[in-house]
């Protein structure tokens, strides 16, 4: 059994380029509650590496990573 929890907030990065996904999911997080969850679409594919080493290194939690059709969807916990 698979657990898809909902979006507090949606943010579509597609398009942009390094590092503006993160930037953009940076600026987000920093408005949302701790626990929320925000959801990044981004087409990047440098965006797989820059979010692992951004959740890594902050209180936030990357709690699913994975692509589909050419887009890397990413859920974070804000911590």
């Amino acid at each position: 059994m698979s657990f898809n929890p909902e979006p507090d907030q949606l943010l579509d990065a597609s398009e942009l380029n390094c590092p503006l996904p993160l930037l953009k999911a940076k600026q987000a997080l920093s408005k949302m509650d701790v626990g929320q969850l925000l959801q990044v679409i981004a087409t990047d594919a440098g965006s797989v590496r820059d979010f692992k080493a951004y959740t890594d290194q902050s209180d936030h939690v990357l709690l699913q990573s994975f692509t589909d059709q050419n887009k890397f969807i990413y859920l974070i916990r804000r911590g």
